[in-house]
């Protein structure tokens, strides 16, 4: 049996929203935010004073607003001091990495008290900008160290990506959508239906959720249809279907071994074992990736974990998985072999509980601990970052493993070069559609097209249609309701833009 001053366990969690009238005068800044949010980890624990003794303060990195070093700024609030302070870059697979980082430490008994903590802010940094403030100047936020965010243009996509347009997540993961509807064989207007159900459903959850931000229940039909209210994004996602980042919402957890919990006197209700997780990544080059009708990183992650972890996806009695677009939980069920109408959310989605960017699955590993504590057996959180790029996932649980912490908090990778499509210049003629993805202009119109195809010996090839080129966007339109994956366009290539004609 493992000694119990190296078994990992989660005993305290907290979230909290804030502003949710979007009002000047209520903006708090995100440190402010994760200090509530680790101050109610603390007292839900039931043992407070272990904020102080953290010797491990993580944060995951704010996007809403810049902090040169969160932790420390964190832990002087709450009267700690650290020897591990540590803030990720961004992505949305962070959550479930740190919290594998963490109990790998008190497994290794490199740590003994380890705080998590994830904090956004980004409605109150809008409300504040639409009434002409500035936070730090004007509404006295962490200017030293703090400020507004920034981002390296590498941070975006590879060059190739960024040349084609393909570098904001709305236009990337509807190409991943559009592929799996056509590997799957499903209309377009059968895939819509199917992710509005899903949705629809994250929305009841959500509305049970007390820190989700728009905790409103909505129809699947409410959902698919398109209208001033539910504008297009790119298809096939309406709005409804996008993730919700500006929200002000916060999260936090403390972990600590199980002989510290018993010396602090934690109630056993309130103490959830971390039995350890997995993460991979692929290329983040998405050009590079074979197939995109599925996320090899996703299926190995997920894989690992499981193993590790001793468990199948059957024995899961509570699972989370993220879900910035539909595309992403509809893969892991698809990967874990579960039901198609599964609804593998406790926390309620990015569109409905709300999508504070970075630090979603920390508010998931939070609804899944009360699902557990609540009667739960076994539970996995699941987490995306980048475009499908890197993956981790993680077992939590009412029982120990007979072998205490069974993780891998190091990802492996899944790209490799033999795999990747050659590559080339866009022709004059004609190429096979491998997926494309059109997006709208806030009138509601088609406003542009993004392609990748095949040329006849197999050459992968990519572009953008010009802003504004209605006739070309049509062309990779699948509004009429045909699938235009899988079949032939004319295209002729510009310095910088396609003209995108049906072949023929």
């Amino acid at each position: 049996m493992p000694d119990d001053g190296r078994v990992p366990v989660l005993v305290g969690v907290g979230q909290v929203r804030g502003n949710t009238a979007r009002a000047p005068e209520a903006a708090r800044e995100p440190l402010a935010l994760a200090e509530d949010a680790a101050r109610a980890a603390g007292a839900d624990s039931g043992a407070p004073a272990l904020l102080s003794e953290a010797d491990s303060v993580l944060a995951i990195k704010s996007s809403s607003w810049a902090y040169d070093d969160l932790p420390t700024l964190l832990a002087r609030r709450l009267h700690a001091s650290p020897k591990h302070r540590a803030t990720t870059t961004v992505g949305g697979h962070w959550p479930a990495a740190l919290l594998d980082e963490a109990a790998a430490g008190i497994a290794s008994g490199d740590s003994r008290v380890a705080l998590l903590v994830g904090a956004e802010a980004q409605a109150s940094v809008s409300a504040l900008a639409r009434a002409g403030l500035d936070p730090g100047a004007d509404h006295g936020w962490t200017r030293e160290p703090g400020g507004p965010p920034s981002f390296e243009p590498d941070e975006l996509g590879s060059t190739a990506m960024q040349s084609a347009g393909l570098v904001m997540p709305t236009r990337v993961y509807p190409l991943f959508e559009n592929r799996l509807r056509y590997r799957t064989g499903q209309s377009p207007a059968a895939n819509t239906a199917a992710s509005a159900r899903m949705y629809a459903a994250f929305t009841e959850v959500a509305a049970r959720n007390p820190a989700a931000w728009n905790p409103t229940v909505r129809s699947a039909e409410d959902i698919a249809t398109v209208g001033p209210a539910n504008r297009m994004v790119c298809e096939p996602y309406p709005l409804a279907m996008n993730a919700m980042p500006h929200v002000d919402q916060a999260a936090a957890v403390l972990v600590t071994s199980l002989a510290t919990a018993r010396e602090y006197g934690i109630s056993e209700d309130r103490i959830v074992y971390v039995r350890g997780g997995a993460g991979a990544h692929d290329s983040g080059d998405i050009l590079d990736r074979p197939d995109f009708s599925r996320s090899a990183a996703l299926e190995t992650a997920l894989r690992r974990c499981l193993t590790q972890g001793g468990v199948s996806a059957r024995e899961l009695d509570v699972l989370d998985v993220y879900s910035c677009f539909p595309v992403v939980p509809k893969l892991v069920v698809e990967a874990l072999g579960l039901p198609a109408d599964s609804v593998p959310t406790v926390t309620g989605g990015h569109s409905a509980f709300g999508g504070p960017l970075s630090s979603y699955s920390l508010h998931a590993t939070v609804a899944v601990a009360t699902r557990l504590r609540a009667g739960a057996a076994t539970g996995l959180v699941h987490a995306n970052g980048g475009y499908l790029t890197a993956q981790h996932a993680v077992l939590l649980s009412r029982a120990p493993h007979p072998d205490g912490y069974v993780g891998d908090p190091d990802p492996v990778s899944t790209s490799s070069a033999d795999s990747a499509p050659p590559k080339g210049p866009v022709p004059d003629g004609e190429v096979v559609v491998e997926t494309a993805t059109v997006e709208y202009g806030k009138d509601g119109a088609p406003s542009q097209g993004f392609l990748i195809g095949r040329t006849g010996d197999g050459t992968r090839v990519v572009g953008q249609t010009a802003p504004g080129d209605a006739a070309s966007a049509q062309a990779l339109s699948v509004a009429s309701g045909t699938e235009v994956v899988g079949r032939t366009v004319r295209v002729s290539a510009g310095e910088a833009f396609l003209e995108v004609a049906p072949a023929g």
